[in-house]
């Protein structure tokens, strides 16, 4: 595999796992103003954002009472 393929999969996995984070910030509980932020530095700081929100972000999930999980 070449090296520029590596850095390309590397890319697109950072890309897919900040799209995650992003989607789980906007669906968890807390002050819009603090989901701003993580969502700015999620996307303007990529790597270090998503550690950082790993460890310190909102933990907290709203679930959609229709969704299969909430059934069970």
């Amino acid at each position: 595999m070449q090296i520029e393929t590596i850095w390309i999969v590397l890319a697109a996995v950072l890309l897919l796992v900040e799209l995650w984070a992003i989607n789980r910030v906007v669906k968890s509980t807390g002050k819009v103003d603090n989901k701003g932020v993580w969502i700015v530095v999620i996307v303007f700081v990529p790597l270090i954002g998503l550690i950082l929100w790993a460890f310190a972000g909102p933990k907290h999930v709203e679930h959609d009472p229709h969704s299969p999980q909430a059934r069970q």
